[in-house]
């Protein structure tokens, strides 16, 4: 079940100063397209996640994500997160993505 919108909130410490963290984890299909950028007032910094076994949602950081943070939240930093690091050298993982000739996101892309 994909996820519309979720969050989670803690206080942590960070150079000894306690501050409020909120993290939002907003729904990525185009049906939600309108609704994502309601939760962009306020952001401080976003986190842009991508898999590095998955050309096409290293793509959609350049053709979507930073567009839509560019154009709603100008002037606000972001962060780019590769997940699934751990399949990058995983000989199942790597073997399907030979059989469609491609290979995971390496660090200097």
């Amino acid at each position: 079940v994909p996820t519309v919108f979720d969050n989670y909130s803690a206080n942590v410490m960070v150079d000894t100063k306690p501050i409020s963290l909120g993290l939002w984890d907003t729904a990525g299909q185009e049906d939600y397209d309108r609704l994502r950028p309601l939760s962009y007032p306020q952001t401080d910094v976003f986190l842009i996640c991508f898999s590095v076994v998955s050309r096409a949602s290293f793509e959609n950081v350049k053709s979507k994500w930073l567009p839509e943070i560019r154009h709603h939240a100008p002037g606000v930093p972001f962060i780019l997160v590769g997940t699934k690091l751990d399949l990058r050298n995983d000989e199942e993982t790597l073997e399907k993505l030979r059989e469609k000739k491609l290979t995971p996101i390496t660090t200097e892309e």
